[in-house]
């Protein structure tokens, strides 16, 4: 389906260059981009007061509970009275939604989904920190008569995980535990939910039990056009997550090539090729904040893990490693020894040449910019990679 799009726009793109010239075409592929980067993604969190909606919302958008300017507020009591969205920092077109406990006086069961207008989200997470309820099943029944997607989510595992383990001492068995809890779940929705899937979940632990899980889970029922936007802004809970936003970005590249060939390509002292450096910069910075590493990605990551910063700035070997992106920065890096300059990707980006219908005087752009955004975002893709591995504590040798 990815290659068919791209196809159908890179056909688009030529008809457009051989029609009314390289400006033309050069703002087509912008509008292109402009939609892709514009997608809306709207996700409902819901559930029981004092089930963790708010600390989930947090969780997912990378920002700690104790963050008072940016978190959604915690607690045991409803600290939710309205729908609240909280856009994501690096991806404000993804926008989560903290809704209202289910059942509260101001939103009643029956009435809860014109309440919170349910038309806007793509989707709803349904939260318990234990059993799912009544109000829980009935929310279900109606998200599910109406045709739209939920998914249940069981929080603070590793609450019950530390519970379980000082009831049960030497007998205790963590993969039965998790299986015990999500078949007791399951079985509370039976009958009533046609087949129910729950998610056991810790907000403070995402890596662990089955977020990577829902993550898949929401990537494969989603619209093919949302799949992307979802995965760019997710956090970096595994190392396939983080291959998988390589391969999107990745997936962007001979738009950007082409939009710098035809468009404002120039010279650039120090450099053997003409390009446009503002898509350069704008691009890498976008490399660097979807895989976290920028300086508040990374402050916050170490709050959240209870590392130094500078262990986690240790292990990044890129020449970009915890600096700020701009022009002289990538003129700098580009110009010294440590750049592999192979081919490899500069062959891959000559495929596209004859696809987009790039006049022969504007190839060298094209490819070097293809060349040189793939090796930036193969070098952010690693550190990302090694950032990761060293926040859980994973062996980083490289």
């Amino acid at each position: 389906q990815d290659f068919l799009e791209d196809f159908c726009q890179m056909a688009k793109i030529q008809k457009e260059l051989e029609t009314n010239g390289s400006a033309a075409a050069a703002a087509k592929i912008q509008t292109y981009l402009d939609e892709q980067d514009n997608i809306q993604l709207n996700i409902g969190i819901t559930g029981e007061s004092g089930s963790g909606k708010s600390s989930f919302v947090n969780a997912f958008r990378g920002i700690h509970n104790r963050d008072k300017e940016r978190a959604a507020p915690t607690g045991v009591t409803e600290t939710t009275t309205d729908p609240t969205p909280y856009p994501h920092r690096n991806h404000p077109n993804v926008t989560l939604w903290d809704l209202p406990g289910i059942g509260t006086t101001k939103f009643p069961a029956d009435e809860y989904l014109k309440k919170v207008e349910f038309e806007r989200y793509d989707f709803f997470i349904i939260i318990s920190a234990d059993r799912f309820r009544e109000n829980d099943v009935k929310l279900a029944e109606e998200i599910q008569k109406m045709k739209k997607k939920f998914y249940f989510v069981r929080s603070k595992i590793d609450h019950n995980i530390r519970d379980e383990e000082e009831t049960q001492g030497s007998e205790f068995n963590e993969e039965e535990t998790l299986k015990e809890m999500r078949e007791n779940c399951i079985q509370g929705l039976k009958g009533r939910v046609e087949s129910p899937q729950v998610f056991l979940v810790s907000s403070r632990k995402l890596h662990l039990y089955d977020f990577p899980l829902l993550e898949k889970t929401l990537e494969e029922e989603l619209p093919a056009h949302k799949r992307n936007v979802l995965l760019l802004a997710l956090p970096n809970v595994s190392l396939e997550i983080i291959i998988k936003k390589k391969e999107a970005l990745q997936a962007k590249i001979k738009y950007l090539a082409s939009l710098s060939a035809l468009g404002e390509a120039a010279p650039v002292p120090g450099l053997s090729f003409g390009t446009d450096m503002t898509i350069m910069v704008t691009t890498i910075r976008q490399y660097q904040a979807t895989f976290g590493l920028d300086s508040e990605s990374l402050q916050r990551l170490a709050q959240i893990v209870g590392l130094p910063l500078d262990e986690l700035r240790a292990v990044m070997t890129s020449p970009l490693a915890g600096k700020e992106i701009n022009k002289d920065l990538i003129i700098k890096v580009l110009s010294s020894s440590v750049v592999d300059l192979s081919l490899t990707a500069a062959e891959e980006g000559f495929r596209f040449i004859p696809l987009f219908g790039i006049p022969a005087a504007m190839a060298l752009s094209f490819v070097s910019t293809y060349k040189t955004l793939n090796m930036f975002l193969n070098m952010l893709a690693d550190d990302s990679q090694k950032v990761f591995k060293k926040a859980l504590g994973l062996d980083t040798t490289v």
